[in-house]
């Protein structure tokens, strides 16, 4: 019996300091990880556009821009009637970009120079179609996705870009 004691006295003893033991090994410091970012400083683009065309000059100047000539009066009368005639406007210029570009005389350069120097095609569509240059987040992406998939075609890039907010304002 004083075997039993001692075995159950010895076995408290040691139990409270191997808890403490294990409590303190187990317990680790938790790792504060800091991340830091660079600061970067970003500004809007100042286009100055600010005044929208109207719808004359809207069907004017996306005829000149895509077949190199003024528009006939009477095709002016009869799209600017259909424009005015019908409620949502977008709609009514992306038919009307459509139909354009899909014109068997419409002025655009081809695939195959479009493809031989890109970076070229994408200044030129950007001067002609928004009056300046693109930046350099905008000429990278543009060629980037005309680089990458061979199905984008030179009506499809004006088409996107005439329908674009930029291309409705001064």
């Amino acid at each position: 019996m004083n075997m039993q004691v001692y075995k159950s006295n010895t076995v408290r003893r040691l139990f409270l300091p191997v808890l403490l033991l294990l409590l303190i090994g187990a317990c680790k410091k938790e790792t504060e990880y800091i991340y830091e970012v660079d600061p970067v400083t970003s500004r809007k683009e100042d286009i100055n556009k600010g005044i929208l065309k109207s719808t004359v000059e809207f069907i004017s100047i996306a005829y000149s821009d895509l077949f190199g000539e003024t528009i006939p009066q009477n095709s002016l009368g009869r799209l600017t009637l259909l424009y005015l005639a019908f409620g949502d406007k977008f709609l009514i210029e992306d038919m009307l970009i459509k139909n354009m570009l899909n014109s068997p005389v419409v002025s655009l350069p081809d695939n195959q120079t479009m493809r031989s120097d890109i970076p070229l095609f994408v200044k030129n569509a950007y001067l002609k179609l928004f009056n300046r240059e693109p930046n350099e987040l905008e000429s990278f992406t543009l060629q980037k996705y005309i680089t990458e998939d061979s199905q984008i075609t030179p009506e499809l890039v004006y088409y996107s870009m005439m329908t674009s907010d930029e291309y409705r304002y001064y």
